[in-house]
């Protein structure tokens, strides 16, 4: 039987409605003001949870890369002072926590190394994400265990054997794994979708969803096969500056797919065929024999 998990007191599981994640991630472009605003849409989409992005650029940038120039919307500046730039820090975080705990409304982030782990561990996070570039890094997810909290691991560019050691060390307690591909945006002949399936046959642990494609119709799709965690990156308008605006959909489209999974849960059923007491007029004026 799978596993079950639970997000700050929200059951997540395959006999359970879809749990949905509105992913920030670096999409504030470092601007809090822009944070909130896309927590409200969250919010208002009736989103289950926001989640941001968490590195500590010290250990997570390369080092032939730190140097070099990139152009921003605040100038060209190296590409280390670039990460430094939209990267929040406690004061932010502060806030982020507050105005989540006013409004109800659930977060958390993905991690990229332990001093992340370190800095978010004083916030007491519902959970934790570790982002699919991470996936082989085998003393992170340790280092995530250990603090007890439930674990999100996503498999983008990852092998079905390099998940499998991800799972095997993480353990399938308290876990959910997420089906991705990470390619932004995702062209619809690399979702893959039936690989939903395929985990859910191999884990024993809820299975989900993390979309980096145009569009809404795919992740409903990934819904109908199974995915119980539903995870998309949210903007307030595609054509912003930054990596991942493209892929991300804006708040009246998280709020059309809100809805749309919630019909189509709905529709699903149970899978065992009755006849409704709405039918029944139906049969027993048209149907000659009984």
């Amino acid at each position: 039987m799978t596993h079950r998990v639970e997000i700050a007191g929200r059951p997540v599981g395959h006999d359970q409605p879809a749990y949905m994640i509105a992913e920030i991630g670096i999409n504030h472009n470092g601007s809090l003001e822009l944070a909130m605003k896309l927590i409200d849409a969250a919010r208002v989409a009736g989103c289950d949870a926001v989640k941001f992005q968490k590195r500590t650029p010290e250990e997570c940038v390369p080092m032939d890369q730190r140097d070099r120039i990139r152009s921003t919307p605040w100038g060209e500046m190296t590409y280390m002072e670039y990460r430094r730039r939209v990267e929040f820090g406690e004061q932010e975080y502060r806030r982020i926590d507050d105005y989540c705990r006013d409004h109800g409304m659930t977060w958390f982030a993905s991690v990229w190394d332990p001093s992340s782990v370190d800095f978010l561990e004083a916030f007491s996070p519902a959970a934790y994400k570790l982002p699919s570039a991470m996936l082989t890094d085998l003393d992170l997810i340790r280092r995530l265990r250990a603090t007890g909290r439930p674990l999100i691991l996503s498999s983008g560019m990852s092998t079905l054997e390099e998940i499998r050691r991800g799972v095997e060390t993480a353990g399938e307690d308290n876990l959910v794994l997420l089906h991705s591909t990470s390619t932004y945006p995702c062209p619809p002949e690399e979702l893959n979708l039936r690989m939903i399936t395929t985990l859910r046959q191999e884990f024993d642990c809820p299975i989900g969803y993390s979309g980096h494609e145009v569009g809404l119709q795919t992740t409903v799709a990934a819904v109908v096969l199974g995915a119980c965690v539903v995870e998309r990156h949210v903007t307030l308008d595609r054509a912003m500056w930054g990596s991942d605006q493209a892929a991300s959909v804006e708040p009246w489209g998280l709020m059309r797919l809100a809805r749309d999974i919630d019909v189509v849960e709905k529709a699903l059923g149970d899978g065992v065929k009755q006849v409704y007491d709405s039918e029944r007029p139906a049969r027993d004026k048209l149907r000659m024999t009984r």
